[in-house]
């Protein structure tokens, strides 16, 4: 079967929640980056946020609200120590979930880390018209989260359907450029 659509690359901003990571050491966040560009996608934004809810979500709230990013992938915060926040501070953000995201993360997960992949709290929504994706902070985990899930669902030609398809309908009353 022949694909008649044409790749339409996605803006994604790319966050690491971390208090110790700066940009020179942030191997999870530069996993994402080589991944997102090397599928031809554009980084829209990259930034690192501390261990706190209130900021996460601001982050997240700044980049939703602007018209140069349609995804942004966080990496770090959602494990199950005090520290963890990142899912919180997601939930906070999030019109809709999207369930089946950390179910999905979960099943790739077991296959390489067996029952440790019960730890991971990586989850998926939708807000102001903006994918969101929280993954998990190690470079392992990003690569089987881009690899094996978004880059086929941030593809325009992945069939039977993607995220991209109906990205200009997440937020239907707003136009998309």
């Amino acid at each position: 079967m022949s694909n008649d659509r044409a790749f339409l690359p996605c803006r994604i901003a790319v966050l690491t929640v971390s208090d110790t990571r700066t940009v020179a050491d942030d191997r999870s966040g530069d996993t994402l980056v080589e991944r997102l560009e090397g599928a031809g996608h554009i980084l829209a934004a990259r930034d690192i946020a501390r261990d706190d809810r209130a900021a996460i979500a601001a982050q997240l709230r700044d980049w939703c609200t602007a018209q140069d990013v349609d995804v942004i992938v966080s990496t770090g915060g959602t494990g199950l120590t005090g520290r963890d926040v990142t899912v919180e501070a997601h939930r906070d953000v999030y019109e809709k979930e999207i369930d089946a995201f950390g179910t999905m993360f979960t099943i790739v997960s077991m296959k390489k880390i067996g029952t440790s992949a019960v730890q991971s709290r990586a989850c998926a929504g939708v807000a102001m018209g903006t994918y969101l994706f929280a993954l998990p902070g190690s470079p392992s985990a990003c690569r089987d989260a881009w690899d094996e899930i978004l880059l086929h669902q941030l593809d325009y030609t992945h069939k039977p359907c993607n995220f991209v398809e109906i990205m200009p309908r997440l937020d239907e009353h707003l136009r998309r450029k």
